[in-house]
């Protein structure tokens, strides 16, 4: 497994983690406007090539985050 590899893992595995925790405190997690897992987000990562995801954190009204949605910002500037 070359070096590129191995930090292409363990980015994966440390976004995994993150969302995962997110979810577990009730965090509502989409990408592109729909429903999705934390394993859905990192396969779609793991999937670009190129292109970047932006996350877009909505708070409730205590100011803790109760939504995080991923827009393809390829897919937005195409539209």
């Amino acid at each position: 497994m070359g070096e590129y590899e191995t930090y292409g893992n363990q980015r994966f595995q440390t976004l995994f983690a993150e969302l995962t925790d997110y979810e577990k405190r009730g965090v509502y997690i989409l990408i592109n406007g729909l429903p999705a897992s934390p394993m859905q987000i990192v396969q779609a990562h793991s999937m670009r090539e190129e292109g970047v995801y932006m996350r877009d954190y909505v708070l409730n009204d205590k100011g803790d985050i109760k939504e995080l949605d991923f827009q393809d910002l390829k897919k937005t500037a195409d539209n």
